[in-house]
């Protein structure tokens, strides 16, 4: 797995041994690392040293041979990535998993998914909550970005399980201003618990179910508080379409005219943002971002996707998603990154776009940008909380390595995560899962599952209508 000359950083720095142990030492494994500039490249046979939760220092194998830790992690022939960042998703919603198949968009929501959230419970939502979880730590996923009801519960499976996560509870104008001001007190409530590995977010479903004028209070109590605003816009071009029809203004242009730019704001999808849109999310004066989720366009055939290349010349960051597991039917955040590429490339017509390294990049530096801890996470660098990943490439798939950084991306496969490890606590090694029981919770969902997913009362939470 040796990289080409260009791709070497500086020479690691020699582990100095302490008194006291480290709590976790990872060694001999080939460790992704970021130069001053942002480029990718890989440090063979490496170490990575972890104290009180915060990566102490990325050195040599034979530095740490004789430091005293905890525990130790013996990594030869995987490579350590930072931890998967799920910029979007509904975790709950693995619950509905292929309930709602082969529909366009507006069948899809109206006739199958918002009448069945009409039963959700906050067990429903717990249950699927775990379930979730335990998809993205063997996934390789650290930290995930949740939209949607009942948010205690998933706050509290976050808390347990050790994930990390941006949470908001979802409100729509037809719940009368009960639904943002819920919005507004989870959001205080739940910031900076589970030992700071939860942060919020202000959560209007879209410009299309949430009034201007609640989308101009809640871009008002987001900059009050200091919280970042997380909801779908322009998330097709029909919606794009529909917008200007009926309100002379795009997604994006109805989010600057309520103030919702001015603000730190997380854009779930914008296969619908224009070229006209560009300007706008240019000069925003918070910290603006956009998740792209390709694996659900390409299923409801729409006819765009994420403008990437065009949003990272105007300085947006994109961030990896999958959407939820009714759309998506995945939360695997690995997928994500290779249909990226591949669906980049085509819209572009351009082989050159995305490169693996730049797939990767979106992958760790621009998806922790894009939920608001790019200073955090997403390297593996000291100084940096200790989310990262194992990733076993001796299987035949991913044999011989001419290109390491194409290999991850193209070849390596979900499955091939060996370990997770968030804040310095291992949450899955070597495939078994240490925090959360799933046959306990397929078992009870299964049981919940009749009543559920029963469409017979009529009811819907919403109408989709764009």
């Amino acid at each position: 797995m040796t990289p080409s000359s260009h791709e070497k950083p500086a020479r690691l720095p020699e582990e100095r041994p302490r008194e006291t142990p480290a709590d976790l030492i990872v060694s001999g494994c080939t460790v992704l690392v970021h130069d001053e500039r942002e480029r990718i490249g890989f440090e063979e046979d490496a170490a990575v040293v972890v104290r009180e939760g915060v990566i102490h220092s990325v050195t040599t194998a034979a530095a740490v041979d004789g430091l005293p830790a905890a525990d130790r992690i013996d990594a030869r022939g995987q490579v350590a990535l930072p931890g998967l960042i799920n910029c979007h998703t509904h975790a709950p919603m693995v619950a509905l998993r292929g309930l709602a198949e082969d529909l366009p968009t507006e069948e899809w929501f109206n006739d199958v998914v918002w009448p069945v959230e009409s039963n959700l419970t906050e067990r429903d939502v717990e249950l699927g909550t775990r379930l979730a979880c335990a998809e993205m730590i063997r996934a390789g996923v650290t930290c995930f970005a949740d939209h949607y009801f009942a948010m205690d519960a998933v706050a509290a499976v976050v808390a347990e399980c050790g994930m990390r996560a941006l949470l908001g509870q979802a409100y729509f104008s037809s719940q009368g201003p009960q639904g943002r001001e819920r919005s507004l007190e989870f959001a205080l409530r739940h910031r900076g618990t589970a030992d700071g590995r939860i942060t919020t977010a202000l959560a209007p479903h879209a410009p299309y179910t949430v009034t201007d004028a609640d989308l101009a209070t809640t871009a008002g109590l987001a900059r009050d508080h200091g919280l970042p605003v997380h909801l779908h816009a322009a998330e097709n071009r029909d919606q794009t379409e529909t917008s200007l029809a009926r309100h002379g203004a795009t997604p994006i242009g109805v989010l600057e005219r309520t103030g919702v730019l001015d603000t730190d704001v997380l854009i779930a999808h914008g296969t619908g943002i224009t070229e006209d849109d560009l300007p706008l999310l240019a000069r925003a004066s918070g910290r603006t971002a956009v998740a792209t989720a390709p694996r659900g366009y390409l299923k409801f055939a729409w006819p765009t996707t994420t403008p990437v290349r065009a949003l990272r010349d105007i300085g947006v960051p994109v961030g990896l998603a999958t959407d939820g597991a009714a759309s998506n039917n995945s939360l695997d955040v690995w997928e994500s990154m290779a249909l990226t590429a591949l669906v980049q490339k085509f819209t572009e017509g351009d082989p050159r776009r995305l490169t693996s390294r730049q797939a990767l990049h979106h992958a760790t530096v621009q998806s922790a940008e894009a939920v608001g801890l790019g200073g955090t996470v997403g390297r593996i660098a000291p100084g940096r909380r200790a989310d990262l990943v194992l990733v076993d490439l001796t299987g035949p798939h991913t044999q011989p390595v001419h290109d390491l950084a194409a290999t991850l991306v193209h070849s390596a496969r979900s499955a091939d995560v060996r370990t997770t490890i968030v804040d310095g606590r291992v949450l899955m090694r070597d495939r078994e899962l240490l925090t959360l029981d799933v046959s306990a919770v397929v078992r009870e969902l299964g049981e919940r599952l009749p009543a559920l997913t029963d469409r017979g009362h009529g009811r819907r939470i919403q109408e989709y209508d764009t």
